[in-house]
């Protein structure tokens, strides 16, 4: 909270006007990601065939994480999933993104973009977890590889996998 207060120019009591907890901020803006994220998957051309649609997602996601505004899973912390698992808008935030992006999975699973094998919900699991891949952060301090490089080598390794 003292870190956050900083950041926006606030005493930290005044945070804690609009938020009472670092949980509830948390929350808040978990549901805003999710907002933002299902806002991008809708604006997307709809032209475009379901498979790439979640390319153009997965690079979105993975360019919005290497700018810092994407977070680690809240599976990290477990006093903030249950914090986040009890909070109504972030919950609702969550079975919004989780049915867009189901439906695209099953499109694309339609068109023969993605395996039907593989159960819908393991690949919407899958997508969350790329964003959230330390791979990033460790490329990225490398310092060997742009941003685009190491974006396009994270969802080349999703979509095509490691032989191709």
């Amino acid at each position: 909270m003292d870190a956050v207060a900083a950041e926006v120019g606030i005493a930290k009591a005044s945070l804690y006007k609009h938020f009472p907890s670092k949980e509830r901020l948390a929350a808040r803006t978990m549901t805003r990601l999710f907002e933002r994220t299902v806002a991008k998957l809708l604006a997307i051309d709809s032209k475009l065939p379901a498979g790439d649609k979640l390319r153009v997602m997965l690079e979105w996601v993975l360019q919005e994480r290497l700018k810092g505004s994407i977070p680690h899973l809240p599976a990290t912390n477990g006093t903030l999933e249950q914090a986040l698992m009890t909070d109504e808008e972030y919950l609702a935030a969550l079975f919004t993104l989780n049915a867009a992006l189901s439906s695209l999975i099953d499109q694309a699973k339609a068109e023969g973009a993605l395996s039907l094998t593989l159960p819908t919900d393991y690949i919407v699991t899958a997508i969350y977890a790329r964003s959230c891949d330390p791979t990033l952060d460790y490329m990225k301090r490398g310092n060997s590889y742009s941003d685009e490089e190491i974006v396009g080598y994270m969802v080349h390794a999703f979509f095509t996998g490691m032989k191709s």
